[in-house]
């Protein structure tokens, strides 16, 4: 027992508790929210266990995490990147769907246990490390056309995979997460001009043969709301609207009355349901929160000592930020409907559980960071 509060002391000393505490805080109110939206009949006491369960056991690896240096974590790239790429692959063939209007099978049932995985969560934290890897290996010759390129190929396969297995919205986030990461390192900017210009130049293309007609009606929903029927591809955010508007400044309170219905609120659209029950006080407070996680991972990378642990929070940094703002644009109508979820709040047990082990490496890069502090250079 002595050994114990022991390396709990040393722990608590040495790591970024402000880190912790942050995220700890978003994932209980994530519990609070599902009980919340489970006695307004929009969600099942199994979605509280397992949420409950996912932070809990996400918290304790990223203890255990972080006890590993992340420079020695990189380096075992070639065990655990195949694994994350081989589950996706395997949801070609054995994947599930989360509901029955959505084409993606992006969840992997589990054999003999009511439980499914979605492997996409996990490759997003196998690609930040490896491509930080990747980066700080060739940083000094980023501005070559062949590194570029390799770097580009490796940025393009989750993006490849997750887009043909037919989860667009994942797919969005991994390229956000390697343009931030790649621009990090010190890639000049005309190769970003480039590449805007090519996007700009292939955007009819993607319009007429690369866009299903949903995609379109989601997009055209955004900007010429008149034309969607409210109770037809709008219907989703447009309840999620009512919801946060009904909430005015304090809210409805969490426990009690009766609460607009939202398709998926416990999951892509449970900001709806926080400016509904804490009203505008709340949701500020969520975008408070979140910030200021994305905040701190900024701080750990500013002080790393060196440009892996750099670019791995960086690459974090983007996963978190890219998800908050596109899920929060979804639930304000200001971004399409594209299947991505709040970090820490939604429900998912592998997105916490995966979210974490994130946070784990972020911690690690400031544990194992600490030492140099007060050094020169």
């Amino acid at each position: 027992m002595k050994k114990f509060f022991r390396f709990a002391g040393d722990y608590i000393r040495n790591t970024d508790w402000v880190l912790i505490s942050l995220c700890t805080a978003a994932s209980a109110l994530s519990v609070l929210l599902l009980f919340g939206i489970h006695l307004a009949d929009m969600a099942t006491v199994r979605a509280i266990k397992v949420q409950a369960l996912a932070s809990a056991l996400g918290i304790a690896a990223a203890i255990i995490i972080s006890r590993f240096d992340y420079k020695f974590l990189a380096r075992l790239w070639k065990l655990y990147l195949p694994v994350a790429v081989g589950l996706v692959v395997l949801t070609y063939f054995f994947g599930e769907q989360r509901l029955e209007t959505v084409d993606d099978k992006a969840w992997l049932p589990i054999p003999f246990l009511n439980l499914s995985i979605q492997p996409s969560e996990l490759l997003k934290i196998a690609f930040i490390l490896s491509f930080a890897f990747h980066l700080d290996n060739v940083r000094e010759e980023i501005q070559s056309l062949r590194q570029v390129l390799l770097l580009c190929l490796h940025g393009a396969v989750p993006v490849l995979l997750i887009h043909f297995q037919g989860d667009d919205g994942t797919a969005l986030i991994f390229l956000l997460i390697f343009l931030f990461m790649i621009f990090s390192a010190g890639l000049p900017w005309r190769y970003l001009l480039t590449a805007g210009a090519g996007v700009a130049l292939l955007s009819p293309v993607a319009w007429f043969y690369l866009l299903t007609n949903d995609q379109k009606l989601r997009v055209l929903s955004i900007l010429i709301p008149d034309m969607a029927d409210p109770l037809g591809q709008d219907y989703q955010q447009y309840n999620a609207r009512i919801a946060i508007g009904s909430g005015g400044v304090f809210g409805k309170g969490l426990f009690g009355g009766t609460h607009v219905y939202v398709p998926e609120i416990h999951n892509d659209f449970i900001f709806s349901f926080v400016g509904e029950s804490l009203g505008f006080i709340g949701c500020f407070g969520v975008v408070l929160l979140l910030f200021a996680i994305c905040l701190r991972l900024l701080s750990i990378s500013r002080r790393s000592q060196d440009h892996l642990g750099s670019f791995i929070c960086i690459g974090l940094f983007a996963m978190v930020a890219a998800q908050s703002i596109i899920n929060i644009g979804m639930n304000l109508s200001l971004l399409p409907v594209i299947g991505v979820t709040l970090p820490f709040l939604s429900y998912g047990g592998t997105s916490v559980t995966t979210l974490y082990l994130g946070m784990g490496l972020a911690l690690s890069v400031s544990m194992h960071n600490r030492k140099n502090l007060f050094t020169d250079g």
